[in-house]
């Protein structure tokens, strides 16, 4: 019998109207044959009413439990699908992180799943049950509730995918695809029938919220081919897999997050080490870092600035302003009002004038940048929050996305 696994987010589980139309659009794909588990997320709304209660607490609430309070809102969902499927005469069970066997590490709000055992949704499948697993969330080895970071949910998903060795994970959202950039800033953007695990990478960890980055990673490392598609809408959708992307662009989209904070260490001492002590310190409080530019050293004495999520910000300054005595810095700063705007496309290798483009293209709006950082498949800008908008628009035109294939 097919396995088939689904994936539906916060805003497809919405209200009780939704989850009861997901259940009979569940049941009759179960009447059709199908093993069916499903994943899915909080209601819409929820996590974020969960992580304002912690903040009235706490300013840094403690992540043990927090991540005891955010896995919650994925158990209410569960119950409620699990219950509108039984009221069609459709047999189901639901099933928490902890139940489903999904054993991660102990980085609790980012933890990343080890491997899962995944016996109690074999057993239920094989008793001829639908499967309603709760996204996000897992436990370490010392049986700790974590949860995955946001978007962890399509991970949870992918990776069940990847243990039972399905033959493709369907992600269901409130859009119809991955289009080349956000449709709510530019509405002629084009849906794309198929991009490559290395390009949709590039644009879920550049800010396109479609996708969790990690659920790509398990994607491509698995070879589990994604399909994205609209809850309640028709359409193909975007076929997320291994193949190279055939269509004639360099550039395939455009990519932009405002949620990042810069952070500028200023008179550092141009020495050996610096580097080593100031990141080291921001890696042992569990901190990822995106972007890092430091200036020319003039006088012995440079600035160092980067970039961390808005969420790490608060507490990211906070370490430094403890580090500058230390090193014998000046002074810390955060903005955050910034966003990291970019273009992707696994076209880009080996062709020239990319860069020029886009720089050109900003330049003209007088939109400054702060920073930059490439790759292979992608050219990331820092600017102003106040332009991105307008910076998605004039690269969605400037590189042509909008023109049919062909």
């Amino acid at each position: 019998m097919r396995l088939v696994i689904q994936k539906y987010g916060g805003t497809s589980v919405g209200s009780i109207e939704k989850i009861k139309a997901i259940a009979k659009k569940v049941a009759d794909r179960k009447k059709e044959g199908a093993d069916i588990i499903v994943v899915v997320s909080a209601m819409a709304g929820e996590t974020d009413k969960l992580v304002n209660m912690a903040h009235q607490i706490s300013e840094i609430p403690e992540r043990r439990e927090f991540d005891m309070l955010l896995s919650t809102g994925e158990r209410v969902t569960i119950a409620l699908l699990t219950m509108a499927l039984q009221s069609l005469g459709c047999d189901a069970i639901s099933l928490t992180g902890r139940q489903s066997g999904i054993i991660t590490n102990s980085s609790y709000t980012r933890a990343k799943i080890k491997y899962i055992t995944g016996k109690r949704i074999r057993d239920a499948l094989n008793q001829g049950k639908v499967v309603v697993v709760a996204g996000f969330q897992g436990i370490d080895e010392h049986e700790n509730v974590t949860t995955l970071g946001r978007g962890g949910s399509d991970t949870t998903a992918v990776a069940i995918a990847a243990t039972l060795k399905a033959e493709v994970c369907e992600i269901y959202t409130d859009v119809e695809g991955v289009f080349t950039t956000d449709p709510n800033i530019v509405p002629h953007a084009r849906k794309l029938d198929k991009i490559s695990y290395e390009e949709m990478l590039e644009m879920a960890s550049l800010g396109a919220k479609v996708l969790h980055s990690r659920c790509l990673e398990f994607g491509k490392k698995y070879k589990i081919p994604i399909l994205v598609k609209s809850t309640f809408g028709g359409g193909e959708g975007t076929l997320v897999t291994d193949e190279v992307n055939m269509e004639e662009s360099v550039v395939i989209g455009i990519a932009y997050n405002k949620n990042q904070a810069k952070i500028t260490i200023a008179g550092v001492p141009d020495r050996p080490g610096i580097a080593a002590q100031i990141f080291g310190k921001v890696s042992q409080a569990d901190i990822v870092v995106d972007m890092i530019i430091q200036n020319v050293s003039e006088g012995g004495l440079t600035d160092v600035s980067f970039t961390v999520q808005k969420s790490d910000a608060k507490k990211t300054f906070l370490l430094m302003k403890e580090l500058v005595p230390e090193i014998g810095a000046e002074d810390v700063k955060i903005d955050e009002n910034i966003t990291k705007i970019s273009i992707i496309g696994a076209g880009m290798q080996g062709q020239s004038g990319i860069a020029t483009t886009m720089f050109s293209s900003l330049a003209k709006e007088n939109i400054n940048i702060m920073m930059i950082s490439t790759s292979e498949i992608k050219i990331s800008c820092v600017i102003d929050t106040k332009y991105t908008e307008l910076a998605v628009r004039v690269l969605h035109d400037a590189f042509g996305l909008e023109k049919p294939k062909g």
